[in-house]
């Protein structure tokens, strides 16, 4: 069958990602659920190679319970992010290991109801993350500003892919069983497989480079809604925070520690900055950067990676797409035309 070398190829690119994020220098913890998320990930593509590649049917033992665990995974380590809970990883690997438990069961007393088992638990996760992040890309409170909103992009797509695998993969091979006699089934199985742990695994290499930041302590939330007067009081402290003490230039600032600096709930700085600009607490803070940029390439000839990183940006690709969002051109197109007096006002730092 022509997709049978595909799974190993898949695999040795999942290993190859997995040993690049890994990799990565970074003062905060790793965030260990989406490492083991894209380790898994290459696992089950290496194990649907030996199922439909080679006939080893001892591998329907295993797979399913792979397959089961990669939700819990990608809801573990957005919950990381969200830091949603205080539970010790005991008690966490105990409530998330049940899906795995539950499709042993299943392997060795009801293998008819695995399909359906797997199809429920992928919708019950991706359902519970797409809750965890209905405030948008501010609910990622320990993501790092810059990345914020890529890693929140990276996740709703993983999301929505667990919504469809179990549902897409069967309607498929039900469609090929009707419409003849199967024969394609296996490389229809084989294929979407593939496509939804490539999807995954690169969704979640996304969404790993938002580290999770060590100390991290949750401050305290509001026990009542604010009034108009508190979100002026709370975007006031938070413009004395950026113009004053240039706080935007912190790489690894994020919600919750912009929270603690500024003494105000983190639910609190979101809501006022959103009802009031429209816009996200990091795409927010990420126009002081770009401002703070512009001003740096139009008056200083420094290289744009010296100011990307001046300014409180970490990767490039994070850099030029915010620079893109408030100046609609890339950096070396500012400064080529060298017009600081339309740069971005501060008190607009949002941009548009």
């Amino acid at each position: 069958m022509p997709f049978v070398p595909l799974p190993f190829v898949v695999a040795l690119l999942l290993f190859i990602l997995l040993w690049v994020v890994a990799r990565r220098e970074d003062e905060s913890a790793p965030n260990l659920p989406f490492l083991c998320l894209i380790l898994v990930a290459a696992l089950q593509s290496v194990f649907t190679g030996l199922r439909w590649g080679y006939g080893i049917s001892e591998v329907g033992y295993i797979a399913p319970v792979s397959a089961a665990i990669m939700p819990s995974l990608l809801y573990a380590g957005v919950s990381r992010l969200v830091r949603t809970s205080n539970r010790r990883w005991p008690a966490l690997l105990g409530i998330h290991a049940k899906p795995a438990v539950i499709i042993i069961v299943l392997v060795f007393c009801w293998r008819e109801a695995i399909d359906v088992a797997l199809i429920s638990i992928d919708f019950i996760y991706a359902a519970a993350i797409l809750w965890l992040l209905r405030s948008g890309a501010d609910g990622l409170r320990l993501a790092p500003f810059d990345g914020a909103v890529p890693a929140y992009r990276a996740i709703i797509a993983a999301a929505v892919t667990l919504c469809l695998s179990g549902g897409l993969v069967d309607m498929l091979v039900s469609f090929d069983l009707a419409s003849g006699h199967g024969d394609r089934a296996a490389t229809v199985i084989g294929i979407a497989n593939l496509f939804i742990l490539v999807f995954v695994g690169v969704a979640a290499a996304a969404a790993s480079q938002s580290h999770v930041p060590l100390n991290a302590a949750e401050p305290a939330e509001a026990s009542s809604p604010p009034d108009a007067g508190e979100d002026a009081e709370a975007i006031a402290r938070v413009n004395e925070l950026m113009r004053e003490k240039g706080l935007y230039r912190d790489a690894n600032l994020n919600l919750n520690r912009l929270a603690r600096r500024a003494a105000i709930p983190a639910r609190q700085i979101s809501a006022a900055i959103n009802r009031a600009t429209a816009r996200n607490v990091s795409q927010y803070v990420n126009g002081y950067r770009i401002t703070e940029a512009c001003r740096l390439l139009s008056e200083t000839d420094q290289s744009v990676t010296e100011i990307m990183l001046a300014v409180g940006f970490q990767t490039k690709s994070n850099f030029n797409r915010e620079f893109r969002r408030v100046t609609d051109m890339t950096p070396l197109a500012w400064r080529e035309r060298n017009a600081p007096d339309v740069a971005p006002s501060l008190a607009n730092p949002a941009g548009g």
